[in-house]
């Protein structure tokens, strides 16, 4: 046989099978450490709070407060995105019976007048102010901390990490769903039930054909678009909403 004809040990001996799957282990729940670490040091009133509806084209941002039972706490309890609407309707009345927690709105009109960060940290400070209990601790989830009357602690992935965070991520969660199915009967044919005003194609063909209504963020971009006469592309994938400033606007 000639030396061109012959093939090179390494190729002629490769498996064909394909490589196994990596599976990646489920995500750890948020846990009650640092809130206990806290009252180990005479810090015995600790809040979680978070927001939902950073997002979407309309409705409010609704923040919530939370001061968890070290007693009483509910089972459970996990960042509200990894969880069933059941779940969440199920430990929404859980906390609320066993917690300290106080809920806080920001208006589409304030979030087209300061912003949606600005906007959201605005409704994140009131929820923690408007608590029954006067909190010596606040954990917020995310980068920014809020302008509150004690120590905080700002925690990125919060929701997923510290447990009154999460608390506060079901307790904003349910409260802004609710609001928003009640916004989907004033405004028949949005879909505000389903979709709670995130950018999805329904959404955006529902604007096409009915154009804005109030509750609708005029300072994000396809409702900017609209009002100005254009013509927003309904794309068939996941879409997010953008403000005026060009940053995607978070969850």
């Amino acid at each position: 046989m000639s030396r061109a004809n012959k093939k090179p040990a390494a190729i002629e001996n490769v498996a064909a099978e394909p490589a196994e799957a990596t599976k990646l282990p489920p995500p750890k729940p948020p846990s009650f450490r640092r809130e206990r670490k806290l009252m180990a040091n005479g810090v015995h009133i600790v809040a979680g709070c978070d927001e939902a509806g950073r997002g979407p084209l309309a409705g409010p941002v609704v923040a919530a407060a939370v001061v968890l039972d070290p007693n009483k706490i509910p089972r459970g309890i996990d960042d509200s995105k990894r969880l069933t609407a059941a779940e969440r309707e199920r430990l929404f009345e859980k906390i609320c019976a066993t917690a300290s927690f106080a809920v806080a709105v920001a208006s589409p009109a304030r979030i087209d007048r300061d912003n949606i960060l600005r906007a959201s940290l605005w409704a994140l400070a009131r929820a923690v102010k408007a608590l029954p209990v006067r909190p010596e601790h606040v954990f917020v989830d995310g980068r920014d901390r809020i302008a509150v009357d004690c120590n905080c602690e700002a925690v990125i992935g919060g929701d997923g990490i510290v447990l009154s965070i999460a608390a506060a991520s079901i307790v904003a969660k349910v409260t802004r769903d609710r609001l928003m199915a009640r916004l989907a009967s004033e405004c028949p044919g949005y879909g505000f039930e389903s979709h709670m005003g995130y950018s999805v194609p329904q959404h955006l063909a529902a604007l096409r054909e009915l154009g804005p209504t109030v509750h609708h963020r005029r300072s994000f971009a396809p409702v900017a678009a609209l009002l100005r006469g254009e013509t927003v592309e309904i794309v068939e994938q996941e879409s997010f909403a953008f403000d005026v400033t060009g940053e995607a606007a978070a969850g």
